[in-house]
Formats: C-alpha cells, structure tokens, sequence
C-alpha cells in the first residue's frame, strides 16, 4: 500500500460517511459470497426491477467507490481482494447461493437491449439472412453501406446471407445505430455484470463460474461410476460397493459349492435340479425301456411323448409349407368361375 493510500485510509471522516461503511461492513458480512457486479449502462428502472427480481437469493448494495473499497479493508478475512475490482460504475452483491447458482441467475436475468452509437460491440454484430419486412427503397442502400448481403427481391428488401457489420470491440456508429433499429435488432445484453465472487476464502472469475451445468453432472455421474467399477474389481470396500461386493461373493461362493456338490442348505435345492436334469439326459439317450429301473422308466415315457409332440409339430409345419400349392389352385379354379359367370352375362 503506497503512503498516499496510507493516509486516505487512516483520516477521520465525516460521520454520514462513517456511518455508510459501517453499514457496508454489515451488508459485507452478512452472506456467505459477496461480489462486485458491473451496473453501467442499466436504466435506473431497470436496474431495480433486476433488484425486486434477485429479492430473496441475493441482494445488491450501491454506494460510492471510496467507501466500498474502505468497508472491504475493513472487513478483510480475504474479502479485501475485491477491491481491485472497485472501478466504474459497480455495485456490491451478496448471497448466501453458492458462487455458480449466483453467475447462472445473473446471466438468466439479463434481457436484449439496443446499443448507442460510441458503444463498443460486445460481440460480433449480425443482420441475420431473411426478408427484412422493408418495402424497396433508400434503406436497401443503407444495409449494403452497413455491410449486409443486402438486395430487393419480390417487392421487397431481403439480406441473402447472415452479415457481419461490425466485429466485436469495434464502436458502433451513428449509421449502424438506425439499420439496427429499423430491423429491431437489439445486439447487446443489460444485466448485472459480474466482475469478481468471494466465497469461502476463494476469489471467482466469471470464466471459472461459466460452466455447463448438465455437462458438469454427466461428467461426475461418468467419474462416480468409474470409481464404482474400480472398486468392485479391487475389492475394495465401501458403503456404496459393499452390497455389490457382497453379493457378487454370495454368487461365486454359489457357483464353487454347485461345481464341487458341497451340500449346503443354500445351494441343496439347485444340487437336486442339476442331478435331476442330468438323470433326464442320461435316460434320453437309452433307446430300451426295459433296461432302465423301474423308477426311472416314467421319465422315458415322458420323453417318448416329448419327442411324439415334436414330430407332430414338424409334421404340421411340413403341411403348411405345402398349403400354397392347393391355394393356388383354388385360384385357378376362382378364376375360371369368374370367366364362367362372365360369360352368362
């Protein structure tokens, strides 16, 4: 700090000026993220419509530069960084929304508006490609001036490609000013502008705070399920792997006691089944009935009656392949009725 600065802010003030700071350092620390929010070029009308419309999740302070500055020092715990950013027309802004939800509601509140000849383009400027709704005359030449793509057509005055007429960072002059009105092109955004967020001893920049919300969620759904996946394969548990991990142990220690016939309550029921299918399998391949126990011979004649129903089935499938051959004559035989009657009438 240079002495110069020293001194301004070690002198008495007057006591109305006090008494502002004082209520700054109030407003300061009464939300968990405070900024500095550009205001310049709102209309005052404006400008407490956005305030009604933030009531509630933020609240914005407007007061002069010196003393913003001076309650920021005052508060200090890091907030003082701001103060850097104390320049122009700007206002203070506090929130207890995290530092994201506040640029994301900032961004959504803010509306078109024209823009003044002098102003700066805050990106690239376009007459976009369309019937302009001007009858022909003097203003096709005011486009081509302007830069469009400009030419009347079908009684009337169209722009035959998107034009670029000024870039951004260029000023837009008087000229450009009236096209733009004529067609009700609003090229620039009025809003809360934020400059800089303090919160929970981290100072945001507005890129760092310009993110894709639905981008952002898939890619941490994509990296908690990776995690999960890493986990299952290491056996390692945790809360949320611990039922998978158990489970799949419960499924291999199943599968081990089936492979080696271990008769255990838990798999006992299943030992029957693979024994049974496999007593099935053997039985179905021995052609004589009477070589077979006694027991076992019923499961033969349910086989014979398995096989006794495919065959049927094949045998039916086989005649409905040949069903279109007799169709087809029926046809013929139609047909030749059909010539029958005609020749009656």
């Amino acid at each position: 700090m240079s002495q110069s600065e020293s001194v301004r802010k070690t002198e008495t003030i007057p006591q109305w000026k006090q008494a502002e700071v004082d209520e700054l350092v109030e407003f300061i620390s009464s939300y968990e993220s405070v900024g500095i929010v550009g205001v310049e070029g709102i209309p005052s009308r404006q400008l407490q419509a956005m305030r009604r419309d933030l009531h509630g999740s933020a609240a914005v302070r407007m007061s002069r530069n010196t003393l913003v500055e001076r309650a920021l020092g005052e508060v200090n715990e890091g907030v003082e960084q701001l103060t850097e950013f104390v320049a122009g027309q700007v206002a203070l802004i506090g929130t207890n929304d995290n530092p994201f939800g506040l640029f994301k509601q900032l961004e959504a509140s803010k509306t078109p508006a024209p823009i003044n000849a002098g102003e700066v383009a805050p990106n690239d400027i376009v007459i976009p490609e369309g019937d302009t709704g001007v009858d022909p005359g003097p203003f096709v030449g005011e486009l081509q001036q302007a830069g469009a793509d400009a030419r009347i057509q079908e009684g009337s005055i169209k722009v035959l490609s998107d034009s670029v007429v000024l870039e951004a960072g260029g000023v837009v002059d008087q000229q450009l000013v009236g096209v733009l009105g004529e067609l009700g092109i609003e090229p620039k955004e009025v809003g809360l502008d934020l400059k800089q967020v303090y919160s929970e001893g981290v100072l945001f920049s507005p890129d760092e705070l310009a993110i894709d919300i639905d981008e952002y969620r898939a890619d941490i759904q994509t990296a908690a399920a990776a995690g999960r996946n890493l986990s299952i394969n290491a056996v390692y548990p945790t809360v949320q792997t611990a039922p998978a991990l158990i489970a799949k142990a419960t499924a291999n220690a199943k599968s081990v006691a089936l492979a080696g016939a271990v008769e255990s309550p838990d798999v006992l029921g299943d030992l029957v089944g693979k024994a049974d299918g496999q007593v099935r399998a053997l039985v179905g391949q021995i052609d004589d009935p009477e070589a077979l126990p006694e027991e076992l011979r019923d499961i033969a004649d349910e086989a014979d009656a398995a096989d006794e129903a495919t065959d049927a089935d094949d045998a039916a499938d086989e005649q409905t392949d040949e069903e279109p051959e007799e169709v087809e004559a029926d046809a013929d035989d139609d047909e030749d009725d059909g010539d029958a009657l005609g020749t009656l009438f």
